[in-house]
């Protein structure tokens, strides 16, 4: 517990019953970062899957691990 009686987590203060956000927008937003989440991590092409996947054993790397270091930076390892 924080000084303030919230949780360690950051969620509300006293009285919060950990239910949905009341800031406009707040839903849309989250609809916006699923849909890009999903678009980001969708399946790529079979050559290119193969050779994210070579590079990343290369590496020592699982292929997440080098898809995500992708997506984090746009640079290839």
């Amino acid at each position: 517990m924080a000084a303030d009686g919230s949780a360690a987590l950051g969620i509300g203060g006293i009285g919060h019953n950990g239910g949905p956000p009341l800031d406009r927008g707040a839903g849309w937003r989250h609809f916006c970062w699923k849909k890009a989440h999903a678009r980001a991590w969708k399946t790529p092409p079979r050559e290119i899957a193969l050779a994210r996947l070579a590079r990343a054993e290369a590496l020592g790397m699982t292929y997440r691990e080098y898809t995500a270091n992708i997506l984090d930076t746009g640079v290839h390892l």
